[in-house]
């Protein structure tokens, strides 16, 4: 029977169930809060970040949450350091040039902080004269610690990195370190194979217009270069 779980991860926390080549090591991985055999995480989550981890034992669905091409939201909830201002806010929105290219468009917005939020253990490090703020973002990609990067870009420092939600699921209601088991959700149908579109007979397509379109306009120009027909203006009349 398939199952699907959420799980509030706190910070600090591998996002796996074993800590391998780390003999000796007193990292805490999933298992000091989880016991639920045969899950797997639906993507990750970083060590420094906290929030909302989802689990399943079925390779398809944690295919469908996980892979980038269906797009499943992701908000995070983001603690900057200072005051983002509008054009940083919007530079967020649009899109941030990273060394690995630039990031999706995204939603971005600035926000209290969340109601009912647990201490982080060990706290944030502020700087007492530089303010902090908290950012709401949406993400539709996962590139490799990207909200510290988009944040870091644009002038204001992640100190800290809450994921709030991934598509309809969210932390809601969920204390930190506790997990409960979800509603298996309906997942797309494959598309059937004679649904899938033939890429061969396209290209055979797209190909035989092309030379029926270049044949064409062969034709019209040996039109335009053929020289003129003769005319019997001048010529004697032919005798019978």
């Amino acid at each position: 029977m398939t199952r699907l779980i959420r799980f509030n991860k706190p910070f600090d926390v591998l996002p796996q169930f074993t800590d391998s080549g780390s003999d000796g090591t007193t990292r805490k991985t999933l298992s000091a809060f989880i016991d639920c055999p045969g899950v797997y995480a639906a993507g990750r989550l970083d060590r420094d970040s906290e929030g909302l981890m989802l689990l399943t034992d079925t390779g398809r669905l944690q295919a469908w949450i996980s892979d980038p091409q269906h797009k499943m939201a992701k908000t995070y909830w983001v603690q900057v350091e200072g005051e983002p201002d509008a054009p940083a806010m919007a530079a967020l929105a649009k899109g941030v040039e990273l060394k690995d290219g630039v990031t999706r468009p995204a939603k971005a917005h600035l926000m209290e902080e969340p109601a009912q939020l647990w201490a982080r253990r060990p706290p944030i490090r502020e700087r007492k004269s530089i303010p902090t703020s908290w950012i709401s973002l949406t993400l539709k990609e996962g590139k490799n610690r990207q909200v510290r990067r988009m944040t870091a870009a644009v002038g204001f420092p992640t100190l800290r990195l809450i994921r709030h939600s991934i598509g309809a699921w969210s932390l809601d209601g969920l204390s930190q370190g506790t997990w409960e088991d979800l509603e298996i959700p309906t997942m797309p149908v494959p598309a059937k194979p004679s649904h899938l579109p033939n890429h061969r007979a396209q290209k055979n397509r797209a190909q035989n217009q092309k030379a029926q379109t270049k044949q064409k306009q062969d034709g019209q120009k040996q039109e335009r270069k053929a020289p003129a027909g003769r005319s019997n203006k001048g010529r004697p009349p032919r005798k019978s």
